[in-house]
This record gives C-alpha cells, structure tokens and sequence, in this order.
C-alpha cells in the first residue's frame, strides 16, 4: 500500500472521531504553542539585552580610577588621582588593540534655564566620546577640539534634561547655568534609555569639554575614567591585557599589588548577558515542553482506545493479505497526522501568542524560525514515539483472536 493511500486511510479514521481527535490534539496544541510563545519571549529578552548592552558604544572598555586605602578605609572605585591625561595618550601610543579614547570626569551639578532648574551629572570629555558611545545626535552638534584647547563654556545635553529643562521650546542656542556659569547649548543627543550594565538613565546628562570641567568647575587636573574603543570586540580582551600591563607599569605598581585603576570590558557584560538569557529560554523551554510530553501521552491513549475499538478491522485487514508491518505503519501514520496537525495549530497559536504579549505587556519577542522548525520535528517525534506502542500493539494481535472479537 502506498503512502498517500495510508494518509487518506488515517484521515478518514481520524474523522470519524472528530471530537475526540480535536481534544487529542488540544494537548499538541497547547505544547507547541507554549514552546514558541516561551521561546520567543526568551530569545526577545536576549535580544534586548544585547541591544542595550550594543547601545552603550562600539567594542568599549571602561577605564576607572581605582581604590585606595586610607586608615584601613577602602575608599572605593574613583578614588585614586593617579589616572591622568598623559595615561589617555600612552594607551593610544603603546596599544595596538586600541582604536579610540576619550578623556572623562564627572561632577554633580544643578543646571538652571530660566524658572526651570535640574539636578543632573555633569561629564567633562572630548568629541571622540560620541563616536566611541556610538551616540548620535538629534540636534546640533558636539563642541569641537577648539573648544576643548580654548575650555570654552559649551554643552551637549541628553534628552532627560532636555524634557526637564526646555520642554518644547528648541534647545539649541539656548543658555543655561551650570553652578553659576553660563554655557551655550551646541547638542541634543538621541534618547538611549537605561543602560543594561549600570542601570542609570543614560539621557540625564550634561557633557561639557574635559578642560572647561576641570579648569572651572572641579579644579581637578586627573581624570575619573577614560572610555576606550578596541579595533574589534575580538580584540578588546587584548586591547583590556595591554591597557591593564602599561598602566601598571606608568603607575609603578610592583608584582602583588593591587591595582589603583579598574578596566571594565562591555564584552563580558554581553557575555553574562547572553548567557543568562539562554538560560532563561532553556528554562520557559523545558518547562513548556512538560506539556507536550502530556499532549504525547495524550495520543498514545486514544490510539490504544482507537486499537481496541478497531480489533475487529485489524482483523479483517490481515485476513485479506495486510502484514504486520502495513498494519503498524498505519497506526504509526494515524498518530503522525495527528501530531502534526496539532503542531500546525500550535505553531499559529504560539506566533499569536508571542505578539499578544508584546501587544500586552509591552515585551520585546523574537519570533525565531529555528523555533518553528524544531516544533514542527518535536511534534512529529511525539507523534512517532508515543504511537509506535499502540502501532506495534495493533500489529501483533493475532488475526484469528481479532476476527473473533466482538
């Protein structure tokens, strides 16, 4: 027997059962769908999670002044004053992996514009920071390398203080005072959001050129950190090896020291990242599939049910020349239909599913291919295993006994 005729015949057995098919099926169903839906919310977290980290900047090491210990006191990272500009220019001179690097320190400051004031953090770098973040601009533009030589009174301003400050009113050209002095406002940078490493609003910022913070702001003549661009993301763990050994060579640490300076790499920030989120998918995965497995158990059920009532058939098929394996090929092709229909309805139930959530609870989802696909295998392998003991069952009652049966 061919078979599209086993098909067409395991059709028409299915269908004259319609209502317990559709309830056998309802546990495919519910199995693949709860695979896909969970899959994708997992892979859409991942997804975001790498999105965010990316949005930080481009193949970025962060270089922070470190720890030191006065009286027994740790006094935490930022402390030292050992970081200084000519460190910024011995890592691009002596550091292959290096691409960029930008200067930077940070104050508190409270920012006025006309009633309006805000509290905010106020950075003092270069224009190379914006290209190492990878942070655009939504208006004007950053302050040039003049103004950073000439410390001249400029500012770049993050949407956060943008909506606190101006609202609607065009920030460009405007000027605000920052602890009493007055600075032209020259840049609106695009949204960013919160950073997935620090977890701070990355938009409630001031960014003013590194001389003018220091010279009349802090009067600090070190830097707090310096952001750092490898030629590649490959390369940043070399890039962070080289910057760790020059600096403790400038600095004069001996062996056994400890550092007094921190090189964080957003590599492994990503890395952890990716980790957990796949962790998280292998979790919703398996915890989904439970179900799938019951739906399973579900087909073995009625296919034993279907054997029993088809006794009499199977009987009767053999009678006529069916041999063994005809009869268990065609059970086993009864509950292969069965499965996969149930997974062709679980995979529309899961995709829809998928956007329901993003629609609801505003989750990002990732709808993966490979997902679909491997519903599709998984719910012909339930059809296959939890059909071949009743196949097999079906295949060796004796004929005799069979036609007997009432």
């Amino acid at each position: 027997m061919d078979l599209l005729a086993i098909i067409r015949i395991a059709m028409r057995a299915l269908a004259r059962n319609k209502l317990r098919s559709a309830l056998t099926m309802l546990g495919i169903i519910i199995g693949v769908g709860a695979v896909i839906a969970m899959v994708s919310v997992g892979q859409g977290a991942q997804a975001q999670a790498q999105q965010q980290i990316a949005a930080m900047g481009s193949n970025m090491l962060f270089v922070q002044s470190g720890t030191v210990n006065r009286g027994g006191m740790r006094m935490g990272w930022g402390a030292t004053k050992t970081l200084v500009y000519d460190d910024l220019t011995a890592i691009l001179r002596e550091c292959p992996s290096v691409k960029a690097a930008a200067p930077g320190s940070q104050a508190s400051a409270q920012v006025v514009f006309g009633n309006d004031n805000w509290a905010t953090n106020l950075n003092g770098t270069e224009p190379q920071y914006f290209d190492i973040r990878s942070w655009p601009f939504a208006e004007g533009a950053s302050f040039s390398p003049d103004d950073v030589n000439m410390a001249a009174n400029v500012a770049v301003i993050g949407e956060t203080v943008r909506k606190n400050l101006f609202g609607p009113t065009d920030p460009i050209g405007q000027t605000i005072r920052i602890n009493n002095l007055p600075f032209k406002v020259v840049g609106l940078l695009t949204a960013k959001g919160t950073s997935a490493a620090m977890g701070q609003d990355q938009d409630d910022i001031i960014l003013v050129p590194i001389t003018t913070l220091q010279k009349k702001i802090t009067g600090q003549n070190w830097l707090r950190w310096i952001m750092v661009s490898a030629v590649s993301q490959q390369a940043s763990y070399a890039a962070q090896q080289q910057i760790t050994a020059l600096l403790r060579d400038r600095h004069r640490i001996r062996s056994g020291q400890d550092d007094d300076f921190f090189v964080r790499n957003l590599a492994d920030i990503a890395d952890l990242a990716d980790q957990n989120a796949r962790l998280f998918t292998i979790l919703v995965a398996s915890i989904a599939s439970i179900s799938l497995i019951v739906g399973g158990i579900g087909v073995m059920n009625i296919m034993l049910v279907s054997v029993t009532e088809r006794t009499r058939e199977i009987g009767i098929r053999m009678a006529i020349g069916a041999t063994e394996a005809d009869v268990q090929q065609q059970f086993l092709i009864e509950a292969v239909v069965l499965s996969l229909f149930g997974g062709a309805i679980g995979i529309v139930t899961g995709v829809a599913a998928s956007f329901l959530i993003t629609n609801i609870f505003g989750w990002a989802v990732l709808v993966s291919p490979m997902a679909i696909v491997a519903a599709v295998v998984f719910s012909m392998a339930v059809g296959i295993f939890f059909g071949f003991y009743p196949a097999r069952t079906a295949a060796r009652l004796d004929p005799i006994e069979a036609l007997r049966y009432e």
